[in-house]
């Protein structure tokens, strides 16, 4: 299955354009969030050097922030780059659970492999990776259990649907889990619940 980011863009703006005046924006080195400059302009949703994951990373951020963050630029987010301290990390991992526990399900609804990432190469890497996994799955749970946020339902539904994953969804989410999170196991609850 080919997944060009070219794709993304146009399922994005199909969706968004209209009704929350956003576009996704295929950009350089950094990703970031521009809120729009003027009444009638758009924001942007720029993803790093084209690279597919990393729009849906920046995709699962916009879906979850809320009416005033959008406002702002980068969300009004703090960001440390990588090489932080384990402080900084350990704070930087408490925001990343909702967003990389939506990008695993943006991923698998695209039929891409999803990787956690600490993003701290040059750091001491994560303050504890076992728990950040475990927290990152248990979010996902949690959203396949009571829905995405209104946005990130839609751009999912979206996905399964353009890339016709709905029918092995649940397949490939127990696959999923086995791989990252290895130390895991199912519980009922989760192989119960239908697709998000």
């Amino acid at each position: 299955m080919n997944h060009s980011p070219n794709d993304l863009i146009m399922l994005f703006n199909d969706l968004f354009r209209e009704d929350y005046r956003t576009i996704l924006v295929r950009g350089g080195s950094e990703p970031e969030y521009l809120p729009a400059d003027q009444p009638e302009g758009l924001a942007q949703v720029v993803f790093a050097h084209g690279y597919y994951a990393s729009a849906l990373h920046e995709i699962s951020h916009w879906c979850i922030a809320g009416a005033h963050r959008r406002t702002l630029h980068d969300y009004g987010y703090w960001y440390c780059p990588d090489g932080r301290t384990p402080e900084q990390q350990e704070a930087f991992e408490l925001v990343e659970v909702k967003p990389q526990a939506q990008e695993w399900l943006f991923s698998l609804a695209a039929g891409i492999r999803f990787h956690i990432s600490v993003d701290n190469l040059s750091g001491d890497g994560a303050r504890d990776e076992r728990r950040f996994r475990n927290n990152v799955l248990e979010q996902a749970i949690r959203y396949r259990e009571r829905g995405l946020p209104e946005r990130g339902q839609r751009f999912f539904d979206t996905l399964q649907s353009f890339y016709g994953t709905a029918q092995d969804f649940d397949e490939s989410w127990r696959r999923d889990v086995r791989r990252l999170v290895p130390s895991h196991s199912i519980s009922d609850r989760s192989r119960n619940t239908e697709a998000v």
